[in-house]
Order: C-alpha cells, then sequence, then structure tokens
C-alpha cells in the first residue's frame, strides 16, 4: 500500500474528500517524524512501537576497493509490531491440512 492509497482509502471510508484525506495522512506522518526526531516512542496500541536504536561508530570497508573507511554513530527509526497484529497476520495464514 502507497501513501497515495491510503489516503484514497480514507477519504472513500471516511465520506471526506481526497485533499482533507491527504491533510490527515500527512499531519499523522509528519507528527510521527517530529516525535522521532525529539526521540520520543510512539505506541500505537494492537499496532506496534516505533523507537530510535543508536548504532555507534564503527570502521568498514568499501566493497569495491577494500579501503577503511570510518563509520560515523547514528540514530535509526525501528519498528516492532503488537501482538495483536502479529496474531491477526498470522491467523490469516491458510494451512495446508
Amino acid at each position: 500500500m502507497t501513501k497515495a492509497d491510503l489516503i484514497n482509502l480514507i477519504s472513500e471510508r471516511s465520506g471526506i474528500t481526497r485533499v482533507k484525506a491527504e491533510t490527515v495522512v500527512n499531519t499523522i506522518f509528519d507528527s510521527m517524524v517530529e516525535a522521532l526526531m525529539k526521540n520520543d516512542r510512539i505506541e500505537i496500541r494492537g499496532f506496534g512501537s516505533f523507537v530510535n536504536r543508536d548504532y555507534g561508530a564503527y570502521q568498514g570497508r568499501n566493497p569495491r576497493t577494500g579501503q577503511v573507511i570510518n563509520v560515523a554513530e547514528k540514530r535509526l527509526p525501528f519498528f516492532k509490531v503488537g501482538k495483536e497484529l502479529k496474531e491477526e497476520i498470522n491467523a490469516a495464514i491458510p494451512t495446508d491440512s
């Protein structure tokens, strides 16, 4: 599902215009980005949570030249699926019995 698909789905299900649905989606995503930039945790019950993980600096190698390069420390967003979503997805798997 793309962002455009999500906007269309919200517009259809809620009976609002596509422009309003796009504003809703953008507001949610922008709020999530701002929270992660502040290093806040985002938790959506029944869906999952987003947290930042910190990775320290290390020395790596350029795969083409083999030259040693220093990789700076970084922070990356990580998604952990919620229990309810995990169970729902696994319940949808057809069994071959």
